[in-house]
C-alpha cells in the first residue's frame, strides 16, 4: 500500500496488520539479506514468501504474477525465502504491488502463505559460483531402460524374513540391505573375511557386464548395498572408506531423481542431479577427496528447462524450480579392495595415515574429569601470558562479523581474551568463557561477558542472529560432547541465524603448502623454537628452548592429585595414556595433549604444580592442553547429524577446519 494513500482514510484492523507484516519484511530482507527497499515504483519487485526457500516453486508462483502483466523474468535464488520478478513497464509492476501484496497462495506442501512485495532499484543475490563437476565424477542418464528398472525394484524383498543374513533392519532414514558382503554403518567397512552367501543377484549380472563392455566401469563389483529413501530423508556427507573399497564406486538411481551434494575440503559444494534410471560413477578426486551426500528435504532446487536433466546444477536464478522428491531406492556396487589404498590423497587415506590410540576417554564422567584438568585449569593458570599472544582478529573471522547486518545480536562462546568482541561496533556483542581470568580480562577492556560452561549458555533459546566458536569445540573430549557443543550453538539461533565453527586441524600440510603453524617451526642459534600456539594462525611468542622426546610421545596423564590437593575420582584418568605432541609438527594422533611453556609473570593468576616432577622449580613450567584435532570431514559430519541445521560453507583455513552453518 502506498504511503501517500495512506493519510486519505484510517486504516481498519486488517490492513493495519497487513501494514505491519510489511514494513517487517522489509525490514527484515535488509537485515539478514542486504537487500534494499525503495519507496517508490520501479520494474522490479522483491517478493517476500515466494522463494524456494520456502516451498514455492517456479511453476506456482508464475503464473499469480502473470496475473498482472507479462513477466520479463523471474529470478529465483536457491535456498532463499523470495524472489525477484521484472515486469515489462512499471505500470504493470504498480498493478502487482497493489493486487498482490498480501495475497495467501499454497506452496507445494499445500501450506498457505502471504506475499508481501516490495520495489527495489535491482535484483540482486550471490552467485553460486562453480560450474564443473568434481574431477572423476560422471552422470550417465538413462542407463537401463524402464523395464529393467521394474524388474530390479520388484527384485528386492522388503518383507523377508529378518533371519536372512542380507537384510538389515532399518537405519534411521532408510531402509537397507546388503549383498556380496555387509557393510557395517559402526566402522563404514565391510569384514574382508566374510562374505555372505548367494553373492549378488542374479539380475545384476547382464547389466554389470553391459557397462564392463560399454567401458562405464572398469571392475566388476562384488558388494552391492541397495538403500531405499522416502521423500524428505537423506544421507549424511562422506567419503566411502578408502582401504575398503576400490577407486571405482557407482549407484544407480530407480525411482525418482534426486539432488546429491559434492563437498570440496576447501568448501566448493556443487549439486548434482542424479536423474532416474542414471548411473553415478565416481573415481580419483571426486570418490576420493570429496565427500557426497543427500540433503534430508522434500523439495530439490533444480533447472526448470526440460532440456536440461543430469549433472551440475547451474547458479542461473532464472532458470531455477523446484522438484518433489519421490521414493528412491539405489543400487551402489563397489568392489572389495584386498590391498591397502595408495591413493594421491593421503592426507584423508586411512590406509596411509598413521593408526591413531583407540578412542579415549571412555564415558562422559571421564571426559568431562579430563577437561577439567587438562583445560579449564589450564586455561585458569595461563590466561595473562595466553591473553598476551592473542591478539590479532583472524581474517575471515573478522570476514563473517563484518557481513552481519547491522544490530545483529552475536554470541561468542568461548571467546577467550575478547579479540573478537570488539571487531564490529555495530553488533551487539556477548562473550563468554569457562576461565574466570579471561572473563575479567575482557571486562578489563569494557567488553560484556562472563563465566559458564560451553555445553550450558545462559542465555535465551533462539535469542541470537549469530554465534560464533573459534578454536573451541576441539577442547572436547568426546565426539558426542563435541556435537552437544555444536547443538547450545543452535540453540542459541532464531530460525536463519549463523554460527561460524573454526577447529584445529589434523591436515597441517594441505594442498601441498605447510600451515602457518608447521612454517612457524624454524631454527635459530643451533636451538629449536618451541612456540606456544593451539591453531595455526594465531599470535607467535617466541620460545628458545631444547626439545625434548619424540613426536606425540604417549605419557600417562596425571591424576587431579598431581595438580591440586583433593580432587576427584580419577582411577581411569590416571591409568590411560594421552600422546604428548611437540610443538610445530605434523600431528599423528588426534587426541592428545599440547604443551604450554609458561613465561613471564603469571600476574594475579596462583601458579600449580605443573606437569612435571612435584617441587620442580623450573622457571619455564610447562602445562599441557587437551586437544581432538579433526579430519577433513569430521567436523561437518558432526554438524549434520543434527536435523535443524544446513552447513552453508566448509573450509581450510591455515591449519583449522571451519564450517558456516545455519538454523533451519
Amino acid at each position: 500500500m502506498d504511503s501517500n494513500h495512506q493519510n486519505n482514510y484510517k486504516l481498519n484492523k486488517t490492513e493495519k496488520k497487513f501494514l505491519r507484516k510489511q514494513i517487517k519484511a522489509r525490514h527484515t530482507l535488509l537485515r539478514h539479506e542486504g537487500i534494499e527497499t525503495v519507496s517508490y515504483a520501479t520494474q522490479v519487485l522483491v517478493v517476500a514468501n515466494g522463494g524456494l526457500g520456502n516451498g514455492v516453486s517456479r511453476n506456482q508462483l508464475l503464473p499469480v504474477l502473470e496475473k498482472c502483466g507479462p513477466v520479463d523474468a523471474l529470478l529465483m535464488p536457491p535456498n532463499k525465502p523470495y524472489s525477484f520478478v521484472r515486469y515489462k513497464t512499471t505500470e504493470e509492476s504498480e498493478r502487482a504491488y497493489v493486487t498482490l501484496n498480501g495475497k495467501e497462495i499454497v506452496d507445494d506442501l499445500g501450506q498457505k502463505i502471504i506475499l508481501y512485495l516490495n520495489f527495489v532499484e535491482k535484483a540482486q543475490w550471490k552467485e553460486l559460483g562453480f560450474q564443473a563437476l568434481p574431477p572423476g565424477l560422471m552422470v550417465v542418464e538413462e542407463i537401463i531402460s524402464s523395464e529393467d528398472e521394474k524388474m530390479l525394484l520388484e527384485s528386492v524383498n522388503w518383507t523377508e524374513d529378518t533371519e536372512n543374513q542380507n537384510f538389515q533392519k532399518s537405519l534411521k532414514h532408510r531402509r537397507v540391505k546388503h549383498f556380496g558382503y555387509e557393510f557395517h554403518y559402526e566402522n563404514n567397512n565391510v569384514d574382508k573375511n566374510k562374505p555372505l552367501p548367494g553373492g549378488l543377484p542374479d539380475i545384476c549380472d547382464s547389466i554389470l557386464e553391459k557397462w564392463l563392455k560399454e567401458g562405464f566401469i572398469k571392475h566388476k563389483p562384488d558388494q552391492l548395498t541397495v538403500n531405499q529413501y522416502e521423500p524428505g530423508h537423506g544421507i549424511p556427507a562422506h567419503i566411502d572408506t578408502h582401504s575398503a573399497f576400490e577407486d571405482e564406486i557407482v549407484s544407480l538411481s530407480l525411482g525418482s531423481e534426486i539432488v546429491m551434494d559434492f563437498k570440496h575440503p576447501d568448501g566448493v559444494t556443487v549439486p548434482v542431479m542424479l536423474p532416474r534410471r542414471s548411473l553415478l560413477v565416481m573415481t580419483g578426486e571426486s570418490r576420493y577427496l570429496w565427500t557426497h551426500g543427500i540433503t534430508p528435504r522434500k523439495f530439490d532446487t533444480v533447472q526448470a528447462s526440460k532440456s536440461h536433466k543430469g549433472g551440475i546444477i547451474t547458479s542461473d536464478v532464472g532458470d531455477l524450480t523446484l522438484s518433489k522428491r519421490g521414493i528412491r531406492t539405489s543400487f551402489t556396487f563397489r568392489k572389495v579392495r584386498q590391498t591397502p589404498c595408495n591413493c594421491s590423497y593421503p592426507l584423508v587415506c586411512d590406509s596411509q595415515m598413521k593408526e591413531t590410540p583407540s578412542s579415549f576417554p571412555e564415558s562422559d564422567k571421564e571426559a568431562s574429569q579430563l577437561e577439567r584438568e587438562y583445560v579449564h585449569q589450564v586455561y585458569e593458570e595461563i590466561a595473562g601470558h595466553f591473553s598476551s599472544t592473542r591478539h590479532t582478529p583472524w581474517p575471515r573471522v573478522v570476514e563473517f562479523l563484518k557481513a552481519l547486518p547491522s544490530g545483529s545480536l552475536v554470541a561468542d562462546i568461548g571467546c577467550g581474551n575478547g579479540k573478537y568482541l570488539g571487531v564490529n561496533k555495530e553488533l551487539y556483542m556477548i562473550g563468554c568463557d569457562r576461565s574466570q581470568n579471561l572473563v575479567d580480562i575482557c571486562r578489563e577492556r569494557q567488553f560484556e561477558a562472563f563465566v559458564c560452561d560451553a555445553l550450558a549458555v545462559p542465555v535465551h533459546s533462539g535469542s541470537c542472529d549469530a554465534c560464533i566458536s573459534i578454536a573451541v569445540i576441539h577442547h572436547f573430549a568426546t565426539a558426542a560432547r563435541r556435537v552437544a557443543a555444536i547443538q547450545e550453538l543452535v540453540r542459541l539461533l532464531r530460525p536463519g541465524g549463523k554460527a561460524l565453527i573454526y577447529v584445529w586441524a589434523m591436515e597441517q600440510e594441505y594442498n601441498n603448502k605447510k600451515s602457518k603453524y608447521l612454517r612457524e617451526n624454524r631454527v635459530s642459534q643451533g636451538k629449536k623454537e618451541e612456540i606456544n600456539s593451539d591453531t595455526s594462525v594465531q599470535e607467535l611468542l617466541v620460545e628458545q628452548m631444547p626439545v625434548v622426546g619424540n613426536q606425540d610421545s604417549a605419557c600417562s596423564v596425571p591424576s587431579t592429585n598431581d595438580f591440586q590437593k583433593g580432587g576427584c575420582d580419577s582411577r581411569k584418568v590416571t591409568d590411560s595414556k594421552l600422546p604428548v605432541h611437540t610443538n610445530r609438527t605434523s600431528f599423528h594422533s588426534q587426541d592428545l595433549l599440547v604443551p604450554w611453556h609458561l613465561k613471564g609473570n603469571p600476574g594475579k593468576n596462583k601458579l600449580v604444580e605443573p606437569f612435571g616432577p612435584v617441587g620442580s622449580h623450573d622457571p619455564s613450567p610447562v602445562f599441557h592442553r587437551y586437544y581432538h584435532v579433526f579430519c577433513a570431514g569430521e567436523l561437518e559430519a558432526a554438524c549434520q547429524t543434527l536435523s535443524n541445521v544446513s552447513v552453508l560453507q566448509s573450509y581450510y583455513d591455515q591449519g583449522n577446519w571451519c564450517v558456516i552453518l545455519q538454523k533451519v
